[in-house]
């Protein structure tokens, strides 16, 4: 049986659907993504993003895409292989031609994520030329419009709309550095990308974008990315229930006071925006993690790894 990969295409579908329905059902209730989102992948595959599948006898046995966020970097997602095709090459051959392609259109930097509990994925990747790159987790401040902080000193801090102070902030915080400069793409859900000043003056313009400042100077800051509804929450008829999230791209600070004064700003932007949900994406530090959990904000069970790859490396 030959293999071969080639560029993905509408009537893959089905076969894509056969075995990606049930990836993680024991963890998700939502089961896989993919086969929700392939018919649009291929729809508006172009110059900046390329769909691939694999394919044994006539058959999707394998998919995989990757989208360019920036001229130097790209990032690989939705990388599945059917349990009968594991272990024959194939995701070795996908990742292949994805770094090709990313190569071909200027690319250095390819980066993936991959959940801190799948083992076989985080081995995969490091097979395939990935190497260790950042961790994050999700902080989940409650949306609340009259949301205060005013303990352990936070009342004389305040969340000021500035974001080239903002910006400084995260140059030299100790969040950048443990994320690689790295926030969430504001284009490409669940990417992360290198965060730029034009970034944070973008939200600004187009969102929000908030500096921690005091008397002695600014002591965090956060961005907001994007709004969407999804699937979920409880209403008349539970099958038609949405959840509104607003998603905040970086969350920064130094010590519980900035902390506490910059997730009630969060808290406030959300709910002036209608949200049911928050997630702010943090460094998976011990501090970071402890911060939030003693300023009384939720935190994921657990963190999720970015993975990068050199695409300069001639092997």
């Amino acid at each position: 049986m030959t293999m071969e990969v080639r560029r993905a295409r509408a009537d893959d579908h089905e076969d894509v659907v056969a075995f990606t329905s049930d990836t993680w059902s024991d963890r998700f209730d939502r089961g896989d993504y993919i086969p929700e989102v392939f018919p649009e992948w291929v729809e508006t595959d172009g110059p900046d993003q390329r769909t691939v599948v694999a394919v044994e006898d006539d058959r999707a046995v394998g998919v995989c895409q990757v989208v360019a966020l920036s001229a130097h970097e790209t990032w690989a997602q939705g990388m599945r292989v059917a349990d009968d095709a594991r272990a024959s090459g194939v995701a070795e051959a996908m990742n292949d031609a994805c770094f090709a392609w990313a190569r071909e259109r200027g690319a250095t930097v390819c980066r993936n994520m991959v959940f801190s509990w799948n083992a076989p994925g985080l081995g995969a990747a490091r097979g395939v030329g990935y190497d260790p790159a950042a961790e994050f987790r999700w902080a989940h401040p409650d949306p609340d419009v009259d949301a205060r902080a005013d303990a352990n000193g936070a009342s004389d801090l305040d969340a000021v709309a500035d974001p080239d102070a903002a910006w400084s902030y995260w140059q030299r915080s100790d969040a950048a550095r443990e994320l690689a400069g790295l926030t969430l793409d504001p284009d490409e859900s669940w990417a992360l990308s290198e965060a730029t000043r034009e970034r944070f003056r973008a939200a600004a313009d187009d969102r929000w974008a908030v500096a921690v400042q005091g008397a002695d100077g600014t002591h965090g800051a956060a961005v907001r990315t994007r709004e969407y509804e999804r699937e979920g929450g409880e209403g008349e008829d539970d099958e038609d229930a949405t959840e509104r999230w607003v998603e905040y791209g970086v969350g920064a600070w130094d010590g519980v006071p900035a902390a506490q004064t910059l997730f009630a700003a969060i808290a406030r932007d959300a709910a002036d925006l209608d949200a049911d949900r928050t997630r702010v994406l943090i460094p998976e530090t011990a501090r970071h993690v402890s911060d939030a959990a003693y300023a009384g904000i939720a935190v994921s069970e657990n963190p999720d790894f970015v993975m990068a790859a050199d695409l300069t490396r001639r092997d």
